[in-house]
């Protein structure tokens, strides 16, 4: 992130360069979840890395294993039609954190990233085909220098 940084401590696209969880806005624990999501997160688990650039793929995957339906389209179409929430206390278990756009590749420039909010602090993605767990802050750092990240439920089915 050296060189993307301002010296108001913003990233260079005007974004926090560092997320913070700020008391009471704790997101949902695995603990709290339903067993519907407790089983999309167990489905992502099992769902292999479709290719490298794919994380949407990977995630719709995932989602249509619980038998829901399939939901279609790349990480800014997720954005776009899925995500709206910001305030982490809304965060629950099985929704999709999304960006429409992110400097790390080249198709993350057009076609964003997409990942699972597993609970716990924990965001499961898809990159360079292969499935990764990693904390929710790194997740919102790494991915959030560009514009705001968001979540909301894949295709606006509630799992809770």
């Amino acid at each position: 992130m050296r060189g993307m940084l301002r010296e108001d401590g913003l990233t260079i696209y005007g974004q926090p360069a560092r997320h913070s969880i700020p008391a009471g806005h704790e997101p949902e624990g695995r603990m709290e979840a339903t067993a519907l999501q407790k089983r999309l997160i167990a489905c992502a688990h099992a769902t292999p890395a479709p290719g490298t650039g794919l994380c949407a793929s990977w995630v719709e995957q995932a989602f249509s294993r619980l038998g829901l339906g399939v939901v279609r389209g790349d990480a800014a179409h997720i954005f776009a039609t899925c995500c709206r929430r910001t305030d982490l206390a809304d965060l629950k278990v099985g929704m999709v954190l999304a960006v429409s756009s992110h400097p790390w590749a080249m198709g993350g420039r057009v076609h964003g990233h997409v990942g699972l909010y597993a609970g716990d602090e924990k965001v499961m993605d898809c990159v360079d085909a292969r499935v990764r767990t990693v904390p929710l802050l790194l997740w919102l750092d790494t991915y959030g220098v560009m514009g705001e990240v968001r979540w909301g439920w894949l295709g606006n089915i509630p799992l809770s």
